[in-house]
């Protein structure tokens, strides 16, 4: 369990050209993947955010609003913003088409980085294999 100081003070800003919301939902989903955030756990506000940074509180909606679509938090009116429940696993075409479509994301992402995809295949395999070490 983290607290809403420990996560926010593990959030970096850059000035790397990259919008603020996109800085922001890597980041929340980064830590959702490490297991610093856990399903159920309560989110800062969108307000603690924004003060936190000094930014805009429509930015932080931004970021908040694109981890709802994504199915990575549920937003609760009056109550708050929590992590979801993982999504129940794929079969068949839903599943290889979501696989293609995460992977051709990935591809592009790493593209408009400067990162070598095939290094960055190497490195989710490895990800991919520790976490399964753990389980």
């Amino acid at each position: 369990m983290h607290t809403q100081e420990q996560l926010l003070g593990r959030i970096r800003i850059e000035g790397t050209g990259v919008p603020i919301y996109v800085q922001l939902r890597e980041q929340f989903l980064q830590a959702m993947g490490a297991g610093l955030l856990k399903p159920g756990d309560q989110m800062p506000t969108m307000r603690q955010v924004a003060v936190a940074f000094r930014i805009d509180l429509n930015t932080v909606r931004h970021a908040y609003d694109e981890l709802e679509r994504a199915g990575a938090l549920v937003l609760v009116r009056g109550r708050g913003s929590f992590v979801a429940e993982p999504a129940a696993a794929l079969k068949g075409p839903d599943h290889a088409a979501e696989v293609e479509r995460l992977a051709r994301q990935a591809l592009a992402t790493a593209a408009a980085a400067g990162v070598d995809p095939l290094a960055l295949a190497e490195k989710i395999a490895a990800l991919a294999a520790a976490k399964e070490e753990v389980r």
